[in-house]
């Protein structure tokens, strides 16, 4: 079981004061492994978790909500560490109530008061239209978003003033947490409004009747008058009159007045088209201050601008207003074109690419714009690729033959095949030619690698921000949207980022492993000129290349699974690096033998050996510095080493080398066992090849297969000379074993055999002492076998010939006492057990006084 969290510890938050729906950062240690572990979360002691937006572990992001306490701490609370605890507080600041008469600084959002306005049509004031709070209680703004509240109350409002007034809507936005015994107090304040009301009006009836009852009079006498008055007389009735008199006054009036009146009309009708022009001038001057501010790229002032409008002016039925929004609107659709223009524009930054993609969000353009960065980027950096090899290979082919020929020469300068000259080609030249001497497949995967790390990793981080939504604007309103569509386009992007490294690994493949990759694949990468093929100095600087590549993109964090086919193609180079240079180092050790001069020091060895060993020691080291280890080294360098054709020119002139030049191949090889070989294990060892022991095992073994071979042809040469004279030797003078004198000493053939002997020991240790021991033992053993054949041979023996056999045999076995093996005193005692036994006490005697 894996061991608990522990409890979370918020140890900071900005700001660490501030108005009810402040948004405040949250930092702090353990606090969450993700979003579903976060299950709480207070600020004096208000539940903010609705609004958290976990980040990291050490950082949350969510509102203050309106607490009741002033200052308070802030407790997470998750899943893995249970209820968490605070190291600081947070001061909760109370809004000051501002009343409609009121001066404030915050911005008043006008859009009730011109839609009524302009709806009815009445010159009132806006202010006037705000209704006061009709229940008499402190309003407390719920959670309960404007969106569900139209969902749940279609073609409802929450306004007062609206026809379509709904109280519960307006209970659930202004009083959705407030107490029972509250409500029940704003049902009484509005009883006594009505009441109040009601008394009002019938008080204003009693206070004014005397007043009605005058005019009533009034009204029935002037009636009385007119009826009385109603008979036709040269004038006409009264009223008649009173007409024709107000005709022709106002006639005179018109005609004295009409042209001070036309002008007054004008100047009114003027004054209150400026007050309108005045009043309203942001929207009339918004399509000339959008077009100036695109021109100077003040795409913000541009974007709150025309927020702004689209508060105000969004549903006005105002025509002339809305013949200025919609030109509003044309000038903002052309600023979306452009904005995406812009972002789509290769190559660009991904601070310019956040920025446009901000400013699309903002201004809600259609689509996802996000994402259609994101793919027009992979295009752009697949084309960047697929550029880099098309360039390369028209580089190549209008290079000549001229110029790869001197590039040939200086590649063939920096890699001598002389083992002191190898080991310096696999570092790095210091020269100032360096970019210029490289061959074009190196050059091409240095490009081709700068390519993918100066691209790929804005790529990755602009999908990052895609997916935890930080490219998007708060105001936008469609932060959960798109975050919801970047995480179903995941397996998309894992798409293109595949595509991304397994075209690099395809190129880089058709300019150095062309046959790894199938006939379609090399038309579309390949074209290279592979006629002179890497040297080990140049793939090792190529791997080095394609390391610092997949390391740069590991640093990214990106999948592991998405970058194995960049650590398959590593792989691949490394062997192909590793044959490259085993081969090469093959060939050196085959001209090792060129340089053989056949002088021998102390130890009875000539310089090869260590030419051999400063060779491989060489090749071990570059392997090691190009990080070249491979499940093939093992047997791709115990075959190097133990290979006899590192001898092959000598077996090839043994016909027409002396003798003496096998002794000393025989002394090479038995130093290269007992201490190259060793020191090679030790540098195998230090440089971190875990194969050594395996390495050196198999060399050994091949290598004595060698020194067997070259020691029994040295010995046959030797032996046999030897070996044959001893039988002539025996029967010369056709002497007889069953007729001869008595014995008075070993007879000359012997003593040829010993001088000869004698001999092969001299040379032997004018070459080697060490080799003396092997060499007489085996030629002893030689001898013995053939005077046992010999002896055993022999039909019969006479006294005489069986005394004169026994003291020769004798004889030559003290001689060469030191150098008997178990196989030449058997072949002895064979020779001595195949004559006759003395009978006699005098020839005992006699037998024994001669071999003394």
């Amino acid at each position: 079981m894996s061991r608990a969290r522990q409890p979370p510890l918020v140890t900071g938050i900005s700001p660490n004061e501030g108005a009810p729906w402040t948004k405040v950062t949250i930092r702090g240690e353990n606090l969450g492994t993700g979003h579903n572990d976060l299950i709480g979360l207070s600020i004096c002691g208000h539940n903010c978790l609705l609004t958290a937006e976990w980040i990291t572990a050490s950082k949350i992001v969510c509102r203050v909500g309106p607490a009741k306490d002033d200052k308070g701490e802030i407790i997470v609370t998750t899943k893995s560490g249970g209820l968490g605890t605070s190291t600081v507080s947070f001061k909760l600041l109370k809004p000051e109530r501002i009343g409609i008469l009121d001066q404030s600084a915050v911005w008043v959002d006008e859009l009730s008061y011109y839609d009524m306005r302009t709806d009815r049509n009445k010159g009132i004031s806006p202010l006037s239209l705000r209704p006061a709070n009709p229940l008499g209680i402190e309003i407390d703004k719920g959670k309960v978003p404007l969106k569900d509240l139209e969902n749940m109350f279609p073609r409802m409002s929450g306004d007062f003033t609206s026809e379509n007034f709904s109280a519960t809507w307006y209970l659930m936005e202004n009083h959705s947490s407030t107490s029972f015994e509250q409500l029940r107090v704003a049902v009484a304040n509005l009883k006594k409004q009505a009441s109040k009301k009601n008394e009002g009006s019938l008080a204003y009836v009693k206070g004014g009747l005397s007043t009605f009852f005058e005019a009533q009079d009034a009204l029935a006498a002037i009636h009385q008058k007119l009826e009385s008055d109603g008979t036709e007389k040269v004038g006409g009735s009264m009223t008649q009159r009173l007409e024709n008199v107000l005709n022709r006054a106002s006639e005179t009036a018109d005609t004295l007045f009409q042209e001070v009146l036309g002008r007054k009309d004008k100047a009114d009708s003027t004054r209150n088209a400026l007050n309108v022009l005045q009043r309203f001038k942001f929207l009339f001057n918004l399509p000339l201050n959008i077009e100036r501010n695109i021109q100077k790229g003040d795409y913000d002032v541009v974007i709150n601008d025309y927020e702004k409008a689209k508060s105000l002016f969004g549903n006005t039925e105002v025509p002339v207003f809305k013949k200025v929004y919609s030109e509003v609107e044309t000038r903002i659709e052309a600023l979306r074109k452009l904005l995406l223009d812009k972002l789509l524009e290769t190559p660009s930054t991904l601070h310019d690419q956040k920025r446009y993609i901000r400013y699309l969000s903002d201004l809600h353009a259609p689509g996802d714009p996000a994402w259609k960065c994101i793919v027009a980027q992979h295009k752009w950096i697949l084309q960047l690729m697929q550029n880099c090899k098309e360039d390369f290979i028209k580089e190549q082919k209008v290079a000549g033959v001229g110029l790869e020929m001197d590039r040939s020469s200086a590649l063939n300068r920096i890699s001598l095949p002389a083992p002191v000259k190898r080991g310096g080609s696999f570092q790095t030249p210091k020269d100032d030619s360096w970019h210029y001497k490289s061959p074009q497949q190196v050059r091409f995967v240095e490009k081709l690698s700068d390519v993918v790390i100066s691209q790929l990793p804005n790529f990755w981080k602009l999908w990052i921000s895609y997916v935890n939504g930080s490219l998007f604007s708060e105001k936008s309103g469609q932060v959960e949207k798109l975050k919801k569509n970047a995480r179903q386009r995941q397996n998309d992007f894992k798409g293109m980022i595949e595509e991304v490294t397994r075209r690099l690994v395809q190129l880089v493949r058709g300019a150095l492993l062309p046959s790894s990759l199938t006939e379609l694949q090399l038309r579309q990468y390949g074209g290279w000129d592979t006629k002179t093929p890497l040297s080990g100095a140049w793939l090792t600087q190529v791997i080095h290349t394609v390391r610092l590549s997949l390391e740069a993109l590991s640093a990214l964090e990106i999948p592991n699974d998405l970058l194995q086919v960049i650590q398959d193609l590593l792989q691949d180079l490394r062997v192909h690096c590793l044959l490259t240079t085993l081969q090469h180092t093959e060939e050196d050790v085959k001209r090792l033998a060129e340089k053989e001069d056949w002088v021998v020091d102390n130890e009875g060895i000539t310089s090869l050996p260590a030419q051999f060993e400063q060779c491989m020691i060489q090749m071990l080291q570059s392997l090691k510095d190009g990080s070249i280890i491979s499940r093939s080294f093992s047997f791709s360098l115990s075959v190097d080493l133990a290979s006899p054709d590192l001898f092959g020119s000598i077996q090839e002139d043994f016909s027409s080398k002396p003798e003496q030049r096998l002794l000393i191949i025989l002394s090479n090889c038995q130093y290269l066992e007992r201490h190259t070989f060793l020191n090679l294990a030790e540098h195998l060892e230090k440089n971190s090849f875990t194969t050594a022991e395996k390495i050196i095992r198999v060399s050994i073994e091949a290598l004595r297969q060698l020194d067997e071979y070259l020691f029994e042809t040295y010995v046959e040469k030797k032996s046999d000379p030897i070996v044959g004279s001893l039988e002539p030797g025996i029967y010369a003078g056709y002497f007889d074993w069953k007729d001869c004198l008595p014995p008075t000493g070993v007879r000359s053939y012997l003593k040829e055999a010993l001088v000869s002997i004698i001999s092969v020991h001299a040379e032997v240790f004018t070459v080697s002492k060490e080799l003396v021991p092997r060499v007489l033992s085996k030629i002893i053993e030689a001898v013995a076998e053939e005077m046992s054949r010999l002896m055993q041979c022999v039909s019969s023996f006479s006294k005489n010939g069986a005394l004169q056999a026994r003291l020769e045999i004798c004889a030559l076995r003290d001689a060469i006492e030191l150098y008997l093996t178990s196989e030449s005193r058997t072949s002895f005692k064979q020779a001595v057990e195949a004559l006759p036994q003395l009978q006699s006490g005098t020839d005992k005697k006699l037998g024994t006084v001669h071999f003394k």
